[in-house]
């Protein structure tokens, strides 16, 4: 009988599953009633199944590979078997024999999809011709005991891939992400090139002489974004303390000290809504470089992505929501009014909150009641330049309004030197030309608290220490902020920032 489309021996199809789960715990019994532990606490691995299936040839002698992973499928066939067994490399077939293992293989037919095993024997092909194990021995390494929502497929007709159901709803596969890889994988996938996405700005950095360090998690006074922060106590000194919500003070603090350039790759944590870009834990990654400006960072940002971007593809460009998109510097520089102008029509350049506001109204943008010119400016850009901006492209100079951290600009009042880089409608990085003078930072600090006076939760607050850390000198310094997620999020294709998240953010369940 072929069972492969079943999750085992015993079950049935539309069979509830606390049944399902019962009659697995049967069979744990039935295992260990012969002399079978059903979690042993090793095996010896020594092949992946890609690695067996790409090296085998058909004319080299026999080779013997010891093989693990978890049971994908089942096709019995009275004395013999067929089994595909999953591990983090991929899949391969293995071919049991009930004359050649004996009572292990009766033993096999209280195995189940999604029990782990360890199976021992020689490479060869099928009349089939697929590449697979002929099994010498078979261990169980864990049993399952709740049933795989196994993905089936088939080849139609006309050639097309035929999926029968898939392990899809997004919310279960969110809270249940271990399944989720098990079952998907093109999930798996997004996030080995997650993985790959760190290491090379790591190489990149590390390459350059960058040190890469470690600041603090738990903070006294949170800063470097206009965000809301978590808040906690510290029993042994009775202080409240904050979830970082940025690294950048820190970091800063380390250029004050000497250091030339410093980066680092981090948790960060902001109380806040959740959307499709918006997780409350996120990862970030920060760079600052003594002795440089924002425009030798827009340089370095474009050589960073570009070598990300080769090392994913192979190429330059990346396919984005079904557009090629091309990372080959340079990129479009185009300043913060001037996309307004292009967008809107309108100059806004040096406007008062009064006139802005009616510029919201009249272009139905809903703005803040309390908020201030620059937070009505922003959420204009937000709305009517952000979603244009699909090539790689950096918006730079900044009104002052929404910069506190950032040096005034060199030439134009009322703007900072400041850019961030858009893709695909999306911001991916900021930088700045950081503002190292001391009297003029306390001055924006100042300008924020004030904010907060008028109700803005999220204007930053007075750091003193920071304030004295720069007192006693920082470089010329340019500071980068990139946001992992949402970089994964492009480099992967994926619509929302859950998707590139292992664990993201969930209601708790009911």
């Amino acid at each position: 009988m072929d069972e492969s489309r079943s999750g085992g021996p015993t079950e049935v199809p539309g069979e509830d599953i606390n049944d399902l789960m019962r009659r697995r715990r049967e069979e744990l019994e039935g295992l260990r009633s012969r002399g079978i532990e059903p979690y042993p606490h090793t095996f010896e691995r020594d092949a992946l199944s890609i690695e067996v299936i790409t090296a085998f040839k058909d004319e080299a002698p026999l080779r013997v590979v010891s093989i693990a992973g978890r049971i994908m499928s089942i096709r019995r066939m009275g004395k013999a078997s067929f089994c595909h067994i999953q591990d983090s490399a991929g899949r391969i077939q293995a071919y049991l024999k009930r004359d050649e293992i004996g009572e292990s293989y009766d033993s096999f037919r209280l195995y189940d999809i999604g029990d782990i095993v360890g199976i021992t024997g020689h490479v060869f092909r099928t009349k089939a011709g697929e590449v697979s194990v002929h099994a010498k021995s078979v261990a169980l390494l864990a049993k399952s005991l709740r049933p795989l929502p196994v993905v089936k497929e088939r080849i139609d007709e006309q050639g097309n891939k035929v999926v029968y159901d898939p392990f899809s709803d997004k919310e279960l596969r969110y809270r249940q992400r271990y399944v989720d890889l098990v079952v998907n994988k093109e999930v798996r996938e997004v996030f080995m090139k997650r993985a790959l996405i760190i290491s090379v700005m790591r190489k990149f950095f590390d390459e350059r002489g960058y040190l890469e360090v470690e600041t603090p998690v738990l903070q006294p006074i949170y800063g470097g974004a206009s965000a809301r922060p978590f808040k906690t106590h510290h029993n042994a000194l009775d202080v409240d303390l904050y979830l970082r919500i940025a690294d950048e003070l820190y970091l800063k603090r380390l250029i004050v000290g000497g250091f030339d350039a410093v980066y680092e790759v981090s948790k960060d944590f902001r109380n806040e809504g959740m959307d499709r870009t918006h997780n409350p834990e996120f990862t970030m990654l920060e760079l600052y470089v003594a002795y440089k400006d924002y425009r030798w960072m827009m340089s370095l940002v474009e050589d960073l992505l570009a070598t990300v971007v080769r090392e994913l593809s192979g190429g330059t460009t990346v396919s984005i929501g079904g557009r090629a998109i091309d990372f080959t510097p340079p990129w479009r520089r185009v300043t913060f009014f001037d996309a307004l102008r292009e967008h809107t029509g309108l100059d806004l350049l040096h406007k008062e909150e009064t006139e802005l506001r009616k510029v919201a109204k009249r272009l139905g943008i809903e703005v803040d009641a309390l908020g201030s010119a620059g937070g009505i400016i922003d959420a204009i850009f937000s709305v009517r330049v952000e979603p244009n901006l699909v090539e790689p492209t950096f918006i730079i100079d900044y009104p002052v309004e929404l910069s506190p951290l950032a040096k005034k600009h060199r030439s134009i009042p009322g703007l900072v030197e400041r850019f961030e880089g858009f893709v695909n409608g999306k911001e991916i990085c900021n930088a700045f030309t950081e503002l190292n003078d001391p009297l003029d930072q306390r001055s924006r600090f100042e300008e924020q608290t004030g904010l907060r006076a008028r109700g803005d939760e999220e204007a930053q607050v007075l750091d003193d220490d920071y304030l004295r850390a720069l007192e006693y000198g920082m470089p010329p310094t340019a500071g980068l902020g990139i946001g992992i997620d949402r970089l994964t999020m492009l480099m992967t294709d994926q619509d929302s920032i859950r998707d590139v998240i292992l664990f993201p953010q969930m209601k708790p369940e009911r």
